[in-house]
């Protein structure tokens, strides 16, 4: 399976004459803080691809008991997945203008449900633009899709099993250090991070230009952060969607991963569940009613 495309190798894809296979783009523009995808959608995005809601569409409504971005229903989510076009066999190709930050949620979930031919397109819309392809505005007509959603094909933990992870396992947290040591908290009732948990920010897949490292560089990368082939790893992040971009740099490098999907905003929310602070897994300080 196919983890990136580039840009060029797309761009030949969608101008050649036939294809055996067809060629179903997906918008994902969202960004934690700004609710205007859709309209920076409309403006600008690839010829022929279709806007993908992240908060109504990957995610069901917000529950503390499941975290601020929990997974839609199968049936929700196999609903939306026709609705943007997609037909069994088709060639699925998502992305963002913001490094697959949010494209990697659909990815996950595509994957997940048992759409094997789905990538990211490496730097998104950005090196699009950069390579000096055409874009269009406004809504595609789209089609009805036929898919069969199926799955689950991609390992996910829940936080009976992200509680114990470290022990035996390497649990990273993919949100951004500050909000792992606990000395920034934006959306969650509680600063910190889950016991065990090692600092692995997101954003540190990415180069300069939004696309992913090369593989041998975040093998390295997270070779350092104890990654190895006999060591099973979990990945969380505030709500699920950025662990999801962890899971594919992850696959890039050749280590497999599970998606804790309910993710800090889940774990925090319950007092049964301790978080610490600090640079270091089971943190300088410790909140919550249960022993670290």
């Amino acid at each position: 399976m196919q983890t990136l495309m580039d840009v060029a190798a797309l761009h030949n894809r969608l101008g050649a004459d036939s294809m055996e296979r067809r060629t179903v783009l997906l918008d994902v523009r969202w960004a934690l803080g700004d609710p205007n995808g859709r309209e920076h959608y409309l403006a600008e995005h690839l010829p022929g691809a279709v806007f993908v809601d992240l908060a109504n569409e990957l995610a069901g409504p917000a529950d503390p008991r499941r975290g601020r971005h929990p997974l839609p229903s199968r049936d929700h989510f196999q609903r939306s997945a026709r609705s943007w076009g997609i037909r069994t066999g088709d060639v699925v190709v998502v992305y963002d203008n913001s490094g697959n930050l949010a494209a990697a949620r659909l990815w996950w979930m595509l994957r997940q449900a048992g759409v094997r031919d789905v990538c990211l397109l490496d730097g998104g819309l950005a090196a699009w633009l950069d390579a000096g392809f055409d874009v269009e505005s406004g809504e595609p007509a789209t089609g009805q899709g036929d898919v069969v959603l199926t799955g689950p094909a991609m390992e996910v933990v829940d936080a009976g099993q992200a509680a114990t992870w470290g022990q035996h396992g390497l649990l990273l947290d993919a949100r951004a250090g500050e909000r792992y040591r606990g000395e920034f908290e934006p959306v969650d009732p509680r600063a910190g991070h889950i016991p065990g948990a090692v600092s692995a920010p997101t954003t540190a897949n990415l180069g300069a230009d939004g696309k992913f490292l090369p593989p041998d560089v975040l093998r390295e990368r997270f070779a350092g952060l104890g990654a190895r082939a006999d060591v099973p790893i979990a990945v969380y992040c505030g709500s699920g969607v950025t662990a999801a971009h962890e899971i594919a740099a992850l696959e890039i490098a050749g280590f497999p991963a599970a998606l804790y999907p309910g993710s800090f905003s889940e774990w925090c929310n319950s007092v049964s569940h301790p978080v610490v602070t600090g640079d270091e897994p089971y943190g300088e300080n410790s909140s919550g009613d249960s022993p670290r």
